[in-house]
């Protein structure tokens, strides 16, 4: 058991092989892969263990994002920040933040995408 607080986290999604290409790229270039892969229920990212699950609603219902809702993922550096990014805008997403640093710590460094269906994510670096 890691000294984390989460196992996993879901965001829906509305077209899975979309989603699945926006996240392999800015997962991807964090250093985070495909661990699982159960269509059409979902697809789950992490190094070993499914920590960010990606699929349609479990009830059928329409997918919309949570307000004030976001995710962040931990990246080793800054230009893993950066490619992650620019690797959401080459993939359907949208910028939410530059990437740059933020006031929260002097070295707090991170850069914000909506996924396709407006899901919001992170990755940062202190």
């Amino acid at each position: 058991m890691t000294g984390s607080i989460i196992s996993h986290v879901s965001v829906g999604v509305t077209d899975l092989a979309r989603a699945k290409k926006f996240y392999d790229a800015v997962l991807g270039a964090l250093g985070y892969g495909v661990v699982m892969e159960e269509p059409p229920y979902g697809i789950a990212y992490g190094t070993e263990f499914p920590e960010f699950w990606i699929g349609p609603a479990h009830n059928g219902d329409a997918i919309t994002p949570g307000n004030g809702v976001h995710i962040a993922f931990l990246a080793p550096n800054k230009d893993a920040i950066d490619a992650f990014h620019k690797a959401g805008l080459k993939n359907g997403g949208t910028s939410d933040g530059a990437p740059g640093f933020r006031p929260y710590t002097p070295t707090y460094y991170a850069a914000f995408l909506r996924d396709p269906d407006g899901n919001k994510i992170e990755a940062m670096t202190m």
